[in-house]
């Protein structure tokens, strides 16, 4: 009888342990996922709502498969945030210096077998658009402004954010990375859906 009281005792706790971990399981699956436009419809309020919309995307735009090439200056990041191996560095035209052209390593698609990513037209975003270390409304108003977004109108940030190969990379990094949170598709309707209520930042 006291045995079996004891497995009692103890598969109670194991439940309760089971449950005490539950909520940081959830946010590490909502870490990795991505809200439709349609779960931020009841929040009555446009300016609210499209800012709300932007922090959900923000879990891409702040996301290391996109802040490494969002670099604070010149060379760009990897892996989970780290520098550049070899110490390249951005070039004239985004694609690295002379003796050190981006695709010379990085081809049109990845390289597993020598962990080494790769896109068509693989390349360091506008020094103008340099996310790391910025907080998600600093990025909010780049991608808003024409003189710091590359001279893009919303439209077309919209039209690069859902359809360009290379922001689409961040879901297909290869081997030994993780991906961005969600879908490419996913990404760009709450981008779209963000411009369409507005485009307001988040107050932070």
């Amino acid at each position: 009888m006291r045995r079996r009281s004891l497995q009692i005792l103890m598969a109670g706790v194991a439940v309760i342990a089971a449950v005490a971990l539950l909520p940081s399981a959830v946010r590490g699956q909502s870490a990795r996922t991505l809200r439709s436009p349609h779960d931020f419809a009841g929040i009555r309020d446009p300016a609210a709502r499209s800012a709300a919309l932007f922090v959900e995307a923000g879990k891409v735009l702040q996301h290391p498969r996109c802040l490494n090439c969002h670099p604070a200056g010149d060379r760009p990041s990897q892996g989970t945030g780290y520098p550049h191996q070899p110490p390249v560095q951005r070039g004239a035209d985004g694609l690295g210096v002379t003796t050190m052209r981006c695709t010379t390593c990085h081809q049109a698609a990845n390289f597993d077998p020598g962990r080494v990513p790769g896109s068509p037209k693989w390349h360091l975003a506008p020094a103008s658009m340099a996310w790391q270390k910025r907080s998600l409304a600093e990025i909010c108003a780049q991608v808003k402004e024409p003189a710091r977004n590359g001279g893009h109108s919303l439209a077309e940030i919209v039209e690069h954010m859902s359809r360009d190969p290379l922001v689409g990379w961040a879901w297909n990094p290869g081997a030994g990375r993780e991906p961005a949170p969600g879908t490419q598709a996913a990404f760009g309707a709450l981008i779209k859906a963000w411009v369409d209520s507005g485009a307001a930042c988040p107050a932070r």
